[in-house]
């Protein structure tokens, strides 16, 4: 479905935020001197921690008045945040939305090859697993489950994509607003699974671009077992229905 897109246009790129105190004023930092350019939303869920304070903070010293917060009442999973993040960058005009982790998992140097690749497609996926990706500093256990959960939905969900659970995605704004978001029920690394699954059904031009995945060096990994059952019971209901 792809046209001729030599400008991305204007660029938001949404980071969600629980407890990410040690991590936020430098990924922003990185974000900003990567692609000045863009602007940037911090979807904070009221962190105990004041992730939401330091944000607000980064907001006003901005000179260029890039960086936006936005305050959620609480704990409502990835899904949740990047919804509001979608919908929030929709209704003021943005071309192209990013996600990208707060944790600096997700290298924003590696951005602009993402953006660069919209001029042939709909979604751009920052993947670990085609040739060219890597990941440091996992265990041998975190890498088998992502492949082999990146693997198992591909084969049931009939999907032509490597890495199918990163979160490392430029969207043109187009594509978002054909992907159903009112439907989007998933949360987790399931939310992924979920627009992919839309994106390639819905007929969009699917790009992977391989990126470094990092581990992070501060704060807690917000992965848990509820959401990998999440994950499988629901590409397992999708493939099953087909």
């Amino acid at each position: 479905m792809t046209n001729e897109f030599s400008d991305p246009g204007r660029v938001l790129v949404i980071v969600p935020t629980y407890n990410e105190a040690g991590n936020i004023a430098a990924v922003t930092a990185r974000l900003r001197a990567a692609v000045p350019e863009a602007d940037l939303l911090i979807a904070d869920d009221n962190s105990p921690d004041g992730t939401g304070k330091i944000a607000d903070e980064l907001a006003s010293e901005d000179p260029d008045g890039r960086i936006h917060v936005l305050h959620r009442p609480g704990k409502g999973g990835l899904g949740a945040a990047y919804l509001a993040g979608f919908r929030w960058g929709l209704d003021r005009g943005y071309d192209v939305l990013v996600e990208m982790d707060a944790d600096g998992s997700h290298r924003p140097e590696e951005l602009p090859r993402l953006l660069a690749a919209l001029h042939w497609s709909d979604l751009v996926l920052g993947s670990r697993w085609v040739s060219g990706g890597a990941v440091v500093n996992w265990p041998a256990s975190r890498k088998l489950l992502s492949r082999g959960g990146s693997t198992y939905s591909r084969l049931m969900l009939r999907l032509p994509v490597r890495d199918i659970t990163g979160g490392f995605r430029a969207f043109r704004a187009r594509t978002l607003l054909g992907l159903g978001l009112d439907e989007v029920q998933s949360q987790g690394y399931c939310f992924q699974v979920d627009l992919l699954r839309r994106a390639v059904q819905r007929g969009f031009t699917v790009t992977e671009v391989p990126i470094t995945f990092v581990e992070r060096e501060h704060g807690v990994s917000k992965m848990s077992r509820s959401i990998v059952v999440e994950a499988l019971w629901r590409v397992t209901v999708w493939g099953i229905r087909g």
